[in-house]
């Protein structure tokens, strides 16, 4: 079980319910990028049934629809899944941030503060995937010291690289 509260040192973690949906919206909807490569567009109703889809294997006390919040506005979203795919192990189903804050590197900070607290956790990797061709999210990921394990297709069907960053140096 995670401590939601120690995810960052600088921004209050919440975790995300039906009254955030149209926050969660409104940071969603600006990053048109995401969604050229991550189609359909986002909507409050996907919002709702992305808050409750957990992988196989998994329930819903193992995911952590969480939000990132400075002074009261929702600054980034992220779904985390822990255990999976298998124990000592989170998987980052989804990680976005408003992009009034993108390219000042409080996205990495956020990152980095998550990789601290799982591996203090005992956890030895986080994992990810990526649509393939997204030139920002290949960026990030790379940036943020993910790396590419193989090329696959997700679960909706879009082709995709599954990377891990190591947190057990």
């Amino acid at each position: 079980m995670f401590d939601i509260k120690e995810f960052s040192k600088d921004y209050k973690v919440i975790r995300l319910t039906h009254e955030h949906i149209e926050d969660i919206y409104q940071l969603c909807c600006q990053n048109q990028l995401y969604y050229q490569y991550c189609p359909p567009f986002v909507t409050l109703e996907s919002i709702k049934e992305d808050m409750l889809v957990f992988p196989k294997g998994t329930t819903l006390e193992d995911k952590y629809y969480v939000g990132f919040y400075k002074q009261n506005k929702l600054i980034a979203v992220m779904d985390l899944i822990d255990g999976y795919p298998q124990k000592q192990i989170a998987f980052l189903g989804f990680f976005m941030s408003d992009v009034t804050i993108q390219n000042k590197g409080i996205g990495t900070q956020i990152i980095k503060d998550v990789c601290e607290y799982l591996q203090n956790k005992g956890y030895i990797s986080i994992n990810l995937a990526w649509v393939k061709g997204n030139p920002q999210a290949k960026h990030f990921w790379l940036k943020n010291k993910f790396i590419p394990i193989k090329e696959t297709t997700s679960n909706d069907g879009h082709q995709v690289i599954l990377a891990k960053r190591y947190l057990k140096e």
